[in-house]
């Protein structure tokens, strides 16, 4: 009897498990080989992001220290703002300083300019002359002498004792120029007496007299804040109802005091009567400082006596 053989089974278990592996390893490969494209694909776009960004921040980094410059400058510009700031406070102040000085010596100027141009025109039409008018003749500027009653006031200053030799000839030449009088009398600007034992009192008129007035002068000491103001005052308060016929001269080359409007209300109220008729004729010798020059003391005093002077049917003059 004839063996059988087993009949051959082509798609065994085996086989199919052969063909299996092999087309899982076929689908492995086609797997990695997917994958690996892929993953080549990712890093080039990664590569790519990645440098952008490099460039970005680059990009960045090179904004941000031309920010930081543009900040440093402005920063310089505002720290050098400040310093000008301050500097032009500074030079503000200093300026505003500079105008109110310019302003103060324009003022003085002002007023020295009016002063002089007063005493250049009086020195030019003035001059002490005899003559018995009633009325100043304003067209001469000289001084009457037709008082019977005279009162020197003089500054006792040290500026007026540098030139006291020419003060003590001009008070000589007034009483030159009044043959006679009925009585005299001679103050300091402070209203001392030259001589206290006639204080209150007028002396007489004689030869005798004015020569020891003149020699008392030169060895007058009195004291003075040079402004006539008090001896003025003081005469017309002493002697200005006693007569009816007064004439002050006042010598002085400064005048110390305050408003000259004040000075000249209080000198015109005490030299009017109750008629509104004036006590006294007030006139005025100005000096110039031992130099010869015409500074400001000189026109200050000359500025305050020109007015009482006019004011008060007086002359004023410059020696």
């Amino acid at each position: 009897m004839k063996k059988q053989r087993t009949p051959i089974e082509v798609f065994s278990l085996s086989f199919l498990d052969v063909i299996s592996c092999a087309f899982g390893a076929v689908v492995m490969l086609i797997l990695l080989a997917k994958n690996g494209e892929e993953g080549d694909f990712s890093q080039n776009a990664n590569l790519a992001d990645i440098t952008q960004n490099i460039t970005a921040l680059s990009r960045a980094q090179s904004q941000v220290e031309t920010l930081e410059a543009k900040l440093a400058a402005e920063l310089a510009k505002l720290n050098q703002a400040k310093a000008t700031g301050a500097n032009n406070d500074s030079k503000k102040e200093a300026l505003e300083t500079s105008i109110a000085r310019a302003e103060r010596e324009l003022q003085q100027l002002t007023d020295k300019s009016s002063g002089l141009e007063i005493v250049l025109q009086r020195s030019k039409r003035a001059a002490i002359s005899e003559g018995d008018a009633d009325e100043r003749d304003d067209e001469v500027g000289g001084i009457p002498v037709d008082s019977d009653y005279v009162i020197f006031i003089i500054d006792t200053s040290g500026s007026m004792k540098s030139m006291w030799g020419s003060v003590v000839n001009s008070m000589r030449e007034v009483l030159n120029n009044h043959p006679e009088v009925k009585g005299f009398q001679v103050m300091s600007d402070n209203g001392e007496f030259l001589l206290p034992a006639s204080a209150g009192k007028w002396r007489k008129d004689t030869p005798a007299q004015r020569n020891a007035i003149l020699r008392a002068m030169n060895s007058w000491s009195g004291s003075s804040n040079s402004s006539p103001v008090e001896g003025i005052e003081k005469s017309l308060r002493t002697y200005g109802t006693r007569t009816d016929s007064l004439a002050l001269y006042v010598f002085g080359d400064d005048y110390s005091g305050g408003s000259y409007d004040v000075t000249l209300a209080s000198i015109n109220r005490l030299n009017t009567d109750g008629k509104g008729q004036k006590l006294s004729r007030i006139h005025a010798i100005g000096f110039r400082n031992a130099r010869g020059n015409l500074g400001n003391d000189s026109i200050r005093f000359a500025t305050l006596m020109t007015a009482v002077a006019g004011q008060n049917n007086g002359t004023f003059i410059s020696k």
